[in-house]
């Protein structure tokens, strides 16, 4: 097989630049924070309070936080819940298994939103980090962006481009 024939006979994918006009068009959020918990019924309420507060006084761009718990046996999911029904931009999952990844995994893999990310329930991630970690996503710029808190001085998240 010819394989220089095959490449140049493969369409060409154009990237949609603007994610942001793309997902409002489809009546989607821009940005889906997964936070996933285990057995965190005293931290939820106000990391989730603290997270959704910044999205909305700074992030400038639709959101939404969906909270994966992770086969809690305290009541996490309870907590959750209540949260994702005061607050349209939360969402709620429950998992029946443990599992960060398993958690992502899930929610990643049916969320509507172009751009992913996950932080930890503990908010160790320094929050001013991710709009610039997410711009080069929403500008087209790039397909993965990740971060670090291992470094000094550096917040962390990871988030992806869900195209």
């Amino acid at each position: 097989m010819d394989m220089t024939a095959t490449a140049l006979d493969t369409p060409v994918i154009r990237r949609h630049s603007d994610v942001a006009a793309t997902a409002r068009e489809l009546g989607v959020p821009v940005l889906d924070v997964v936070v996933p918990v285990y057995n965190e019924q005293a931290a939820l309420v106000d990391s989730i309070t603290r997270l959704r507060k910044h999205l909305i006084d700074e992030f400038p761009y639709s959101f939404r936080i969906t909270i994966a718990d992770n086969a809690s046996i305290d009541a996490t999911p309870k907590i959750a819940a209540v949260l994702a029904e005061r607050w349209p931009e939360v969402e709620s999952v429950r998992l029946e298994q443990k599992g960060r990844g398993r958690a992502l995994h899930a929610v990643w893999s049916e969320s509507d939103a172009p751009i992913l990310a996950y932080m930890d329930v503990d908010l160790s991630t320094d929050l001013a980090a991710l709009a610039p970690l997410v711009a080069p996503l929403i500008s087209g710029h790039s397909d993965l962006a990740i971060g670090t808190r291992l470094s000094r001085g550096s917040g962390w998240c990871v988030a992806r481009s869900g195209r």
